[in-house]
């Protein structure tokens, strides 16, 4: 058992004709957060997870080892066996994690793969940022999965969050949140944070957002930009207010596309 403790919605159990080992078309995300840690199985076909997610908290302080035994008990909760793609709010760059958001900065420098081996043994692993495992999953399965061109994921929450996909290949940490625009981090400006903490109108805030897809776009021409995070459940409230030229919809996958991204990543041998 790891020091990660339950949380109160575990997943229903799956019929004994599910595959646990990567067969059939399936594959395991997991996706590591500041305050869960979420699994599940996904039909890579569909992007759909076979049964329910299964969710811990994440463990504090959220050491590199005390995570990896979060994602091992997700995995053995559905006795699990084959390869495992992992999601972590991190620059992961050349197979190092370079930067750590909302989890022990001791992730800094880790080699996670070995680190997942010695929990979970000898099979394959992707770990990649988690924003880049959403918009994996968003262009292929939701909002951006008929778009074509450049789509441009955007998480709006305590920060920016970015990912670029070109085509259905993405470009790995984009990390546009920290991009300054006027002077100011653009996720210093646009987060829903900012419009929390400012008490902002959404009309008003939505002319933050514009200024910033502006810049985005006048940098990289995307055909389509995807809002998520959290206050995407009420794009209809902000996004007729914004004045950018490239269209902008909501994410439709929500709380599984950092699962479903995290097993795509996996069943292609993804390693950023």
């Amino acid at each position: 058992m790891s020091d990660a403790t339950p949380a109160t919605d575990p997943a229903t159990p799956l019929g004994a004709d599910v595959p646990r080992d990567g067969s059939g078309g399936l594959a395991f995300g997991v996706d590591v957060g500041g305050s869960g840690i979420k699994g599940g199985i996904v039909d890579l076909s569909t992007g759909e997870l076979v049964g329910e997610r299964f969710k811990v908290l994440t463990p504090q302080p959220s050491t590199p080892a005390a995570v990896a035994g979060g994602i091992h008990e997700v995995t053995e909760h559905f006795a699990w066996t084959g390869p495992v793609g992992v999601t972590l709010p991190s620059v992961v760059s050349g197979g190092v994690v370079r930067s750590a958001a909302n989890i022990d900065k001791s992730w800094i420098g880790t080699d996670p793969y070995p680190l997942l081996a010695g929990v979970l043994g000898d099979r394959d692993f992707s770990v990649l940022n988690d924003a880049d495992a959403a918009g994996m999953a968003e262009d292929a399965f939701g909002a951006g999965k008929d778009a074509a061109g450049m789509v441009m994921l955007l998480t709006f929450g305590t920060g920016i969050g970015s990912a670029i996909l070109f085509h259905g290949k993405l470009v790995p940490n984009t990390e546009l949140g920290h991009m300054e625009v006027g002077g100011v981090e653009a996720e210093h400006q646009a987060s829903s944070k900012v419009k929390e903490d400012k008490d902002m109108s959404y009309e008003k805030w939505a002319g933050h957002v514009s200024k910033v897809l502006t810049a985005y776009e006048n940098l990289f021409w995307p055909d389509l930009f995807i809002a998520g995070g959290g206050i995407s459940r009420k794009a209809h409230k902000w996004v007729p207010h914004l004045t950018n030229r490239t269209p902008v919809v909501p994410a439709t996958l929500l709380n599984t596309a950092g699962i479903v991204g995290a097993a795509m990543a996996v069943g292609a041998r993804l390693r950023p």
